[in-house]
């Protein structure tokens, strides 16, 4: 893997794409690849036994669901995602904030301060993690990614609890822009957590806002709302509201540009912080890279096609120096013990550097559809191998390869699914 890495990192460096196999030998491989054809019958396999997000627990989230229901669109009853998607609204609170899951009453079975109940959904449960601003972006492009994948755009028009979807998404970005939001920089607002994750640094609550937090902006986050501006526009009915959702996604990207996209080193910063940083002042945050929120922000369109090749070649790097498996490696080098807080993940632990297919397979998505089909086929390997190796599709792995939590995790197999998808479209028209 190494071998390629430097590879592939001398290419991007010297401004072209490694050539030693012709398209059509690539195109050739891709398709031959066993070990593509096994990772995509088990990840539809997994598809069918339903949307909780990993074995051992029966809650269903929107940030994970967001990542598996294309693939779930292929493989499981469409009614029964339909009405999946609806539950997320039965629990909108009057605010207009949308929660990150629910659980069958009688699954819930572990202490949570922070339940929440609906009158029109007495059978289930509501959770949130707090120090997230992700939970919102999630549904509207699950939404957005199930009409694409079924037709199905009545779904906009069913009423829960006494209003549409349209109209509870809607509902849903203006909690965003009201309680959740910088002025100063036009951009949302979260806890300080590691790049994607939802575990505060300071500790306290690990998972939810409390004295301890630090409000900070990050590309992640932004990038989501980015995306859901773009999907809100496509959906619009009428001229007037697409021009409205266009508008603030112009905006946000330019904002994003603007704060978070760091010229000089062609990475985006950690974090802006509204009232003071959690770190100490001889911290050198900036010296950190966030592989989760650049894939995503790949994704919203945020990047360049110079700027997106030298995020590739710090991607390869950083997996290089960290010693990792691939590049799900979520930050690099990963935060250092004495400026977390009590409590907190270790250094290469679980988000803080560990090794995650659920976002290292939306960079390999976004390498196909910029055109890095070398590069981002010699990245997957790592990921598909492992998969096969450990009979399973688990959360995240360590620096060193093993594999940690859930083995059925739907987020992993969504990604990978899709990006197997993308290598097999590419592949059938070069070949």
């Amino acid at each position: 893997m190494y071998k390629w890495i430097f590879i592939i990192v001398i290419a991007i460096l010297s401004g072209c794409k490694p050539q030693d196999q012709s398209t059509k030998q690539l195109a050739e491989v891709i398709l031959k690849d066993v070990n593509l054809q096994k990772v995509d019958t088990m990840a539809r396999l997994l598809m069918k036994k339903g949307f909780y997000a990993g074995s051992g627990y029966q809650m269903v989230w929107s940030r994970d669901l967001n990542t598996f229901i294309e693939l779930s669109c292929d493989e499981y009853d469409n009614s029964v995602i339909r009405e999946n998607l609806l539950m997320f609204f039965h629990f909108q609170q009057e605010n207009g904030e949308l929660l990150d899951g629910y659980v069958p009453r009688e699954a819930f079975t572990w202490h949570d301060p922070n339940t929440y109940e609906s009158e029109t959904a007495p059978g289930h449960i509501g959770f949130k993690n707090t120090v997230e601003t992700d939970q919102e972006t999630s549904l509207i492009q699950a939404i957005y990614k199930y009409i694409q994948k079924t037709g199905d755009k009545s779904i906009l028009a069913e009423q829960v609890a006494g209003k549409t979807v349209a109209e509870r998404m809607r509902l849903s970005v203006e909690y965003l822009l009201r309680e959740r939001y910088s002025e100063q920089h036009q951009l949302i607002t979260g806890a300080t957590t590691f790049d994607w994750g939802d575990v505060q640094v300071e500790g306290g609550a690990v998972v939810d806002v409390d004295s301890l937090t630090h409000w900070s902006i990050d590309v992640y986050d932004n990038a989501m709302l980015a995306i859901a501006y773009e999907n809100l526009a496509e959906l619009s009915s009428s001229d007037s509201e697409k021009e409205y959702w266009q508008s603030l996604h112009s905006n946000i990207i330019s904002s994003i540009r603007s704060y978070l996209w760091d010229v000089d080193k062609q990475k985006f910063i950690p974090h802006i912080y509204i009232n003071g940083s959690p770190f100490p002042a001889d911290f050198d945050e900036n010296e950190i890279f966030y592989h989760g929120g650049t894939a995503v922000a790949i994704e919203a369109g945020v990047l360049t096609s110079d700027e997106i090749a030298a995020t590739i070649s710090h991607f390869s790097s950083n997996v290089q120096k960290a010693g990792a498996q691939s590049v799900g490696l979520t930050v690099y080098p990963a935060y250092p013990k004495e400026v977390l807080g009590k409590g907190v993940t270790a250094p290469y632990e679980y988000q803080n550097g560990g090794d995650w297919t659920w976002f290292g397979g939306r960079l390999i998505q976004q390498l196909i559809a910029n055109g890095y089909i070398d590069e981002a086929y010699q990245l997957a390997k790592p990921m598909m191998e492992r998969v096969v190796t450990n009979n399973g599709f688990y959360e995240w792995y360590t620096i060193d390869g093993t594999p940690k939590g859930s083995a059925d995790f739907k987020g992993s197999a969504g990604v990978l699914a899709k990006a197997i998808e993308m290598f097999y479209e590419w592949a059938e028209k070069n070949n």
